[in-house]
């Protein structure tokens, strides 16, 4: 199986590292100084299972690649509309794109049923430009529940979990998701493949929808997040508002916010990618994460005043980060 991950960073370069590991012809595209510590030492993955280095090709430029099997794309969400050049040189006839992002994907009412059937999310596909770019037939959708970090260029440090749950969004049970599941576990990971990814959307996204805003907001980590009793309680109630809108939409998520917040707390210090896109003085991956549930909130009438209050302010602060880049 051949598979280029484009956006080899922290989950992308982990992800391609395993999976090399385990057999796969994996190609990574990178740039800078991580790409070129890749090119001369390989991938080298820090991580309590055991450290390992791989050495897939690594390069910035995707037509030395060609058309492969399946795209890993470890963009954060906010770039997929502009990625159009880099992702066409990498589809074939039936290359399959795997989107392993953060909060609500574009092809989320693709597949469905009832009155929301087709429905674009306007903060996810604006205009329908990620839907031209990547059209939902090659859509696979994948929620990571790994923990990464870039240590170092080329260097990734693998803090916790190895799941990639993936799915087909018509539900579908189709040759292109066993056999990536197959790449995956040869090379040490789990990825389960679910008839409906939709209640893991939800699951990762009641995480998500807190710690990521908060954390660039009050520049702590999950950890300190959870340990507050005042954020603690804000996070609780943004998590009730989040179950109130899946509802709506026909989601109800097996796992419980004490469980969630447990699970978050016992993460410990870790920064998320929210956070360190602040530092770096990036744009912030919150319109798939948050201001997606309140534009579906405003679809099926769900009270969110605590989210919208936090995407107002989160969403400020973006365009300041916007405005000086």
């Amino acid at each position: 199986m051949r598979i280029a991950v484009l956006g080899a960073g922290a989950i992308g370069a982990y992800a391609g590292a395993a999976l090399h590991r385990g057999g796969a012809d994996v190609h990574l595209v990178a740039r800078n100084e991580h790409l070129k510590a890749m090119r001369e030492n390989g991938v080298r993955v820090l991580s309590p299972r055991g450290d390992f280095t791989a050495h897939p090709h690594a390069t910035d430029d995707p037509s030395e690649i060609g058309p492969v099997d399946i795209v890993f794309l470890g963009l954060k969400a906010q770039y997929y509309a502009d990625c159009g050049p880099l992702l066409r040189p990498l589809l074939g006839p039936d290359t399959a794109v795997v989107a392993a992002q953060n909060g609500v994907p574009w092809w989320y009412f693709h597949g469905v049923e009832g009155p929301l059937a087709g429905h674009r999310i306007e903060s996810v596909d604006p205009g329908g430009a990620v839907s031209r770019v990547i059209p939902v037939e090659r859509a696979v959708g994948c929620v990571v529940y790994a923990a990464t970090e870039i240590a170092g260029p080329g260097v990734i440090r693998h803090i916790e979990g190895t799941r990639f749950s993936i799915g087909e969004p018509d539900r579908s049970d189709s040759a292109r998701c066993r056999d990536l599941q197959a790449a995956m576990e040869a090379g040490g990971l789990k990825c389960p493949v679910e008839r409906d990814l939709r209640e893991d959307i939800w699951v990762k996204l009641m995480g998500n929808i807190v710690f990521n805003p908060l954390s660039a907001l009050t520049r702590s980590t999950m950890a300190q997040i959870c340990r507050n009793r005042s954020t603690r309680d804000l996070a609780r109630t943004m998590m009730n508002e989040t179950l109130e809108v899946a509802a709506r939409v026909g989601v109800r998520p097996s796992v419980s916010i004490d469980r969630r917040l447990a699970g978050a707390e016992r993460t410990g210090d870790h920064r998320t990618s929210t956070l360190h896109d602040l530092e770096r003085g990036r744009t912030m991956e919150l319109d798939v994460i948050l201001s997606a549930v309140v534009e579906l909130a405003d679809l099926t009438g769900a009270p969110v005043p605590t989210l919208r209050a936090v995407d107002a302010v989160a969403g400020l602060l973006n365009q300041r980060i916007a405005a000086a880049s």
